[in-house]
């Protein structure tokens, strides 16, 4: 696992304004801020990733180098995680993306929810990298669910889950359902409210970057 706040760095002010409700009041910044983020945690991921050598014909001369040859697929789940995916697609632009729409079901009595899932679609996954990316990861539940959807379209040879903000129980229940996924997470709360959100989180992602859902 890798967590951004866990060392000094610019991304610390965009993670800060994100969580400031005086901040959140501009949703074009609030958006911009989940695509800086993006951004960075593709730099991050791209160290992982295959390249070739080549050779590139300047004005002056021949260049010996590398590049990228390993784009993953960037699957998102709508409609928090549009600015995320954006800032990723910025770096990985020759990348294909999945598309989930996932949902947080009906309470019960009990504050109990099932996810609800009314789309997806994807390029084949089979021996690729892929990134799931999701804001809010809280319970991981969602997350599981997208994951178990996605690979029907083919078994990843590498996947990475990026959020901008978990739960610590959130994270423990990935790491024991999907080892096999890398996490790339902004920063680690310690508590989940009764209705399984964040504290003290940020609040509703999807709200804040693009209205109040009905």
């Amino acid at each position: 696992m890798w967590v951004l706040a866990e060392q000094n760095s610019v991304a610390k002010n965009f993670l800060c304004e994100l969580r400031d409700e005086e901040t959140q009041k501009d949703a074009m910044r609030f958006r911009r801020n989940l695509e800086r983020i993006g951004e960075i945690f593709a730099y991050e991921i791209s160290k992982t990733l295959s390249f070739k050598n080549t050779k590139i014909n300047t004005s002056l001369g021949v260049k010996e180098t590398q590049e990228l040859t390993d784009y993953p697929i960037i699957a998102t789940v709508l409609r928090a995680a549009m600015p995320l995916h954006q800032g990723l697609l910025n770096f990985f632009d020759k990348s294909e993306s999945s598309f989930i729409g996932a949902y947080r079901g009906v309470h019960d009595k009990k504050e109990h929810f099932e996810i609800e899932m009314d789309y997806i679609s994807s390029p084949s996954l089979q021996g690729k990298t892929l990134i799931i990316c999701d804001p809010m990861l809280a319970t991981g539940k969602s997350l599981e669910k997208a994951y178990h959807a996605l690979l029907r379209f083919g078994i990843p040879a590498k996947t990475h889950i990026v959020s901008v903000v978990a739960s610590q129980r959130g994270v423990r229940y990935i790491n024991a359902r999907m080892p096999e996924c890398k996490l790339w997470i902004g920063d680690i709360d310690d508590e989940l409210n009764t209705k399984s959100y964040i504290v003290p989180g940020l609040g509703d992602a999807g709200d804040l970057a693009f209205g109040v859902k009905i």
